[in-house]
């Protein structure tokens, strides 16, 4: 009796797990995504602390992180901001803006390597002409195990030189978050391509794979 007690009781917890399991993940990644967010979009409203008293502004009454209320008005006037700096970009006056500021960034020593590192992930990310090509799996990080990754560039006159191989460059991107990773050089006959888009290569990285695109017939060999 106590064991088809536990039985039921067992699968009714794993069934109401994998119901409420979504729900909880996504309010889970919210929560993280937002604390995350409003630790750098907090600084717009600095000003705050000079008009209210501290017991209105911070959530302990004294410093620290902001009350939820200021900010997500941070988080708002933030999406505003970056709409505008869009919306600028896309003229003239903005375009030699934005030239400027790369120009003065990529002059200043040591920071220059991060701000030119950070701008060709984000323009690889952005769809730009250095953008990802293909969606191809490898053996990674050993035979017999395969990980998904994006096909960069096929150039590489000096490592082919080197290895007397035709090699290409795979960028491995970790999950879930796909802006840091490994750069492989790999044969290219050791290269499998993907009939998955550049975006629902990422979609299934960043989902930890629990989102894959779906299965597109095969093709006649």
């Amino acid at each position: 009796m106590r064991k088809n007690l536990f039985a039921r009781w067992r699968a009714s917890f794993f069934a109401g797990l994998a119901v409420t399991l979504p729900a909880l993940l996504t309010i889970a990644v919210i929560k993280w995504l937002f604390g995350t967010i409003s630790s750098f979009t907090d600084t717009l409203l600095f000003f705050l602390p000079y008009l209210l008293p501290p017991s209105e502004v911070y959530q302990n009454g004294q410093a620290g992180p902001m009350l939820w209320h200021w900010s997500l008005l941070a988080l708002l006037f933030a999406i505003t901001l970056i709409t505008g700096v869009g919306l600028l970009a896309r003229y003239y006056i903005g375009k030699r803006m934005i030239e400027w500021i790369d120009l003065t960034m990529m002059s200043v020593p040591f920071v220059n390597k991060f701000y030119g590192a950070i701008k060709q992930v984000n323009e690889a990310f952005s769809g730009n002409k250095n953008s990802f090509k293909t969606v191809v799996m490898v053996e990674f990080p050993r035979e017999g195990m395969y990980s998904v990754g994006f096909l960069t560039s096929e150039q590489h006159a000096e490592v082919q030189q080197k290895t007397k191989e035709n090699v290409v460059a795979v960028f491995i991107p970790t999950t879930p978050n796909p802006t840091s990773g490994f750069l492989l050089l790999v044969p290219e006959e050791k290269v499998t391509k993907l009939d998955m888009s550049v975006a629902d290569g990422i979609k299934y990285i960043v989902s930890l794979g629990s989102i894959s695109p779906e299965q597109l017939p095969l093709h006649s060999q």
